[in-house]
Formats: structure tokens, C-alpha cells, sequence
């Protein structure tokens, strides 16, 4: 094995292959960074140019474009509160408080430094151990799903600020939206009211561009016209101290680990890793109120988490041809057409082509690195533009981020829609977070539960009688109940220091 990875890294590194890397790598940044342009988009738009290409540079450029687009949309979640990517959606809670208070740069890059860790490990343990973690996963079905997204929609509580019934209430939305379409057993429509687009449910991006982005144009258009002049923060473009590395290093290495085994399970994408990687450091913190003000820690939580994927994703796609998440399908289609068996098979009879891809994974992710630290203060600039001009571009790079998923124009509408919601629910003081967690996991929820009760012929028994199950049942249990104490502690310190 150690043969084929210097060889690989050869390859990486040779006057063919990088220049690839590193364009798919910036592409992927740039992509991400657009809100709506998902990594799944960029992979997807340039596999048609790799028909021609070499095996190894195919693949490496696609990967390129997936390691950088999952870190692409922290840049926009951080500066703009406005996610390039579902995966960066629980970066958007410390990082851009962040921003707000003149610590764009520092942001920025604890999420560079956070997500390499994340990647680097997770190419680290998918050339490790990737037959042993595939093989666990292959042990899911639908029982271990519907525990494992209930364990995931327990996090609506530890994201819900200093209100838990408002978190709930917006959870609540989301699952409601989440049964959008056609029943997933029965193929019933579903509060549908006769329209066509709606069969299919409500696409998550447009949702999330306008919870996120057109929610906060509104907001900061309001702050614009509002009869107190609003003063644009300045930065010090100041990077991470030695303090915020020593700080962020232990939780950072737990989350790209976490994020690896996560990713690893078919279906569990960057976007849920990200929230429970969030969660699981935020519950683990001695000072838990730090969380959704500044966070070090939970930014670096948020971003590890979500690159932890990266590598994790392939672990079943490389091993056993199932995709991991939506990035893997695509990249499972560009294998094939390259006349590749994803399968063990693959390690046997093309050693060069895996290999290739693994080193250049580690290539990959110190490209992503370079790239995230030296546009630092490009990306800052951002921030300095006059709100009567970046107000309009927010709103136009959302309309077309939503329309280009579909070329719909009902997707742009969704996003309006949702806009006028998040306005509306920041002004109640609810949070957004929550219905975009319950739309992403509502669907697996639901169709893992009936495919479970259909099993085992309407008994709830599964829940106890399988083992991976009732962990993760235990996990949800052991979330609510540590949230629940720590609002309690929480409240308890408040009510001592203004009684």
C-alpha cells in the first residue's frame, strides 16, 4: 500500500495532474462561495469535460471541485450570512457574529485551518480503515436511518438559542414543509393543491437561499432606510492567534473524525455532520454560552465536521460502489464512465487509479488550505462593499443560485417566499436554523420509520432489538436531556448575575 502512495503522490504533484487539482480546487471555492452553486453542481457541470481525460486527472479534478466547494461556502455563511452551500449553514452561527464584530479575517481563517484538519483526516483514516468503516455502514437500514435522523432532529434544541419552544416551533415548520410531495411509501400527494412543482417536495437550496440570504438582504435593507445611520464594521484582517489554534485544535480533530464516520453512512451528507458535530461541541463545552456568539470552537466544529465528509463519503462509494452523499453518486457515474467498478474489485485490478485519488485528496486539501489563507483578504472586501450595492447582488446571486437547480421559476418563488419568512421569524426572534435541520432529516425520518414499521409488521420493536438502533436512541435521549440541563444551568447563571 505504501508503494502505491508515493506513487500516487507523484502523480498528484507531476506537471499534469496538479494543475488540474488546483483549478478544480478553485473552482470548487468559487462555486461554494455562490450561494445555491452547490459542490453537487460544480461536480456535476464539469464531469462532461472529463469524458476525455485520463482516469486519474478525471477523478482528481471532480474531487478537487467537491474538497473545495464544501469549504467555498463557509466564505459567504461567514461574511454574508449567507450559506454557499447547505453544509455551511451551522457555520453561519459563529462565524458571521464574527464578521459583525470586525473578525472577518480571523473567521475566515479558523475555517480554513478547521476544515484541512477535517479533510486531512478524513483522507487519513479513508486510506486507513476505509474497507472496516464501509463494512459498519453496510449494517444500516432502515431501523438505524430513522434513529440516526432522530438523534439528528434532538439538535433543534442545542441550536435553539436561549428558547426552546420557539427552536421547536421552528422545527415543527420544517418537518410540516418535509411532507411536501408525494408520500414516499404511497406516492399520495401531499398538500399539493394541484401543482405540478410541488409533487416532487420543496428543494432544500431554495429554502435555505431564502432563510439565509434573502432573509438577511431584507433585514440589512431595513437597517439601510431605517432612520439610524448603520455604521459598516471595520476589520483588522487580523488571522487566527496561537491562542485560537491551541483552542480549536482537540475540537476540530473530534469533529473531522466525527465527520468521517458520519459521511461514511450512505445519506448522511456534510450538511447534517456539520450540526452534529456542532452540537456535540457545544454540549461538550465548559462554556456552552460562547456558542452562537463567536464561537471558536464551534466554528471550527461547524467547518471540521462538514470536510470530515469529504473523505468519508468515499469510503462506500470506493469500496462497496454505494454513494455516500449526492457529491459520491456524481462521482460515481464519472468512475463508470471511465470504465471503472466502484467495488473491491477496484483496489485489486486499478491500485493506481485509488491510490492516485487518495494522495491527491491530501494534495487537495493543502491546495484548499493556500488558497483559504491567501484570499483571506480578498474575501474581506466583501464586507467593506457599500450595503446599497451588496444588498442587490445578495439578491441577485440568490435568484439565480435558485432558479439555476432547476431552471424553475417556482424555485425562485420558494425562495421569496421562505425570504418573507425568515424576515419575519427574526423579527419573532425565532430561529431559522431549526426548519432547515427538520427539512433536510424530516424525509429520512419518515420514510426510514414506515419502511421500519412495514418490516416489522407495525411493532415498534426495532428500536430496542437492534443494536446500532437503540445507540443511537440512547444518543437522542442523552442529547435532549444534556441541552435541557444545560439551558437550565444557563438560566441559573443569568438569573445570579442580574437577579
Amino acid at each position: 500500500m505504501f508503494e502505491y502512495l508515493v506513487d500516487g503522490l507523484a502523480t498528484a504533484v507531476s506537471f499534469a495532474v496538479l494543475p488540474v487539482l488546483v483549478f478544480g480546487v478553485l473552482g470548487g471555492v468559487i462555486l461554494g462561495a455562490l450561494p445555491g452553486l452547490t459542490a453537487t453542481m460544480g461536480v456535476a457541470i464539469l464531469l462532461p469535460f472529463t469524458f476525455g481525460m485520463e482516469p486519474t486527472s478525471a477523478l482528481v479534478m471532480l474531487i478537487g471541485v467537491y474538497i473545495g466547494g464544501i469549504y467555498g461556502g463557509s466564505i459567504a455563511a461567514i461574511l454574508l450570512k449567507t450559506p454557499g452551500t447547505p453544509a455551511s449553514a451551522a457555520s453561519v452561527l459563529d462565524g458571521h457574529t464574527m464578521a459583525v464584530r470586525g473578525q472577518a479575517a480571523r473567521a475566515l481563517s479558523i475555517s480554513a485551518v478547521a476544515s484541512f484538519i477535517g479533510g486531512l483526516l478524513s483522507t487519513i483514516v479513508l486510506i486507513a480503515i476505509a474497507p472496516k468503516l464501509a463494512t459498519f455502514a453496510l449494517r444500516f437500514n432502515a431501523p438505524e436511518y430513522f434513529a440516526l435522523a432522530l438523534f439528528g432532529l434532538t439538535i433543534i434544541a442545542s441550536v435553539s438559542s436561549n428558547n426552546i419552544f420557539k427552536g421547536l416551533l421552528a422545527g415543527t415548520i420544517g418537518l410540516l414543509v418535509s411532507t411536501v410531495g408525494l408520500d414516499p411509501i404511497s406516492s399520495v400527494p401531499r398538500f399539493t393543491f394541484d401543482i405540478m412543482d410541488l409533487y416532487s417536495g420543496i428543494n432544500v437550496i431554495p429554502v435555505l437561499i431564502g432563510l439565509f440570504a434573502l432573509s438577511e438582504a431584507l433585514n440589512q435593507l431595513e437597517k439601510l432606510f431605517s432612520e439610524k445611520k448603520v455604521v459598516a464594521p471595520k476589520f483588522d484582517h487580523k488571522l487566527l492567534s496561537k491562542s485560537d489554534l491551541k483552542e480549536m485544535l482537540p475540537t476540530a480533530i473530534k469533529s473531522g473524525l466525527m465527520g468521517t464516520t458520519i459521511g461514511s453512512v450512505p445519506g448522511a451528507g456534510a450538511d447534517i455532520s456539520a450540526f452534529v458535530c456542532y452540537n456535540e461541541a457545544k454540549r461538550s463545552s465548559k462554556n456552552p454560552e460562547e456558542f452562537g456568539n463567536g464561537s471558536v470552537r464551534g466554528l471550527a466544529a461547524a467547518e471540521s465536521g462538514n470536510n470530515g465528509v469529504t473523505g468519508g463519503s468515499l469510503v462506500p462509494l470506493l469500496t462497496l460502489g454505494v454513494p455516500g452523499d449526492a457529491v459520491a453518486a456524481v462521482l460515481l457515474g464519472a468512475l463508470i464512465v471511465q470504465g471503472l467498478t466502484p467495488g473491491p474489485l477496484l483496489f485489486a485490478q486499478n491500485p493506481e487509479v485509488v491510490y492516485g485519488v487518495f494522495s491527491s485528496m491530501l494534495v487537495a486539501n493543502l491546495v484548499m488550505l493556500v488558497i483559504g489563507l491567501l484570499g483571506i483578504r480578498f474575501f474581506c472586501r466583501i464586507i467593506e462593499v457599500p450595503k446599497i450595492i451588496m444588498i442587490p447582488i445578495i439578491v441577485f446571486l440568490s435568484i439565480v443560485g435558485a432558479y439555476a437547480i432547476n431552471n424553475s421559476m417556482f424555485d425562485i418563488g420558494i425562495a421569496i417566499g421562505f425570504g418573507l419568512l425568515g424576515f419575519v421569524l427574526t423579527k419573532l426572534d425565532i430561529p431559522s436554523s431549526p426548519i432547515l435541520l427538520a427539512i433536510i432529516l424530516g424525509p429520512m425520518a419518515e420514510t426510514n420509520l414506515r419502511k421500519s414499521l412495514l418490516m416489522y409488521d407495525g411493532s415498534w420493536s426495532f428500536l430496542y432489538e437492534r443494536p446500532i438502533a437503540l445507540a443511537f436512541i440512547v444518543l437522542a435521549v442523552f442529547s435532549v436531556y444534556s441541552t435541557l440541563k444545560m439551558k437550565k444551568k444557563q438560566k441559573q447563571k443569568q438569573t445570579e448575575e442580574h437577579p
